[in-house]
């Protein structure tokens, strides 16, 4: 095990870094990412600077790893991302608060369906006959909260 590190080279950072990264494409999340290009600084650094040894190449690992995820977190809280125009765009079912739907099945013990354009929603709510219009309250998973639509 002793002579794995001591004979550490570049390119097995550089490889390192290429795992550590592809592991943050498959994740979700940043932190691979940071780890990553600290281990490709690492094989940088080596290369330019081949005679270092193992125990200071782990030590610039862990402070160039430490330094990145810092450096990167200081930078989300001083300058946050922008607003979207489209804040529901990943979240489909948010997009129906607020709309109104007939029922499709009625609310029995405070469950029933709606139909959404193609597709079904589960609802929760007071008990309705079927062909009742309510208004999608909130979203609870795949679950559509629902009240009585009154018209106007």
């Amino acid at each position: 095990m002793e002579s794995l590190y001591l004979n550490l080279e570049f390119w097995h950072w550089l490889t390192l870094a290429i795992v550590l990264i592809i592991l943050e494409m498959l994740s979700p999340g940043a932190f691979f990412l940071w780890l990553g290009i600290a281990a490709g600084c690492v094989g940088i650094v080596l290369y330019v600077r081949p005679e270092l040894t193992w125990q200071f190449q782990l030590i610039l690992f862990a402070v160039l790893s430490v330094a990145s995820i810092v450096s990167w977190r200081l930078t989300r809280a001083f300058f946050p991302p922008e607003e979207s125009e489209v804040p529901n765009l990943n979240q489909r079912a948010n997009q129906y608060i607020g709309r109104t739907f007939t029922l499709i099945e009625p609310i029995v013990n405070g469950v029933g369906k709606i139909r959404v354009d193609d597709s079904t929603w589960r609802v929760r709510g007071d008990d309705m006959p079927i062909d009742t219009q309510v208004r999608v309250t909130g979203v609870d998973g795949i679950v559509f909260d629902v009240e009585r639509f009154l018209k106007p």
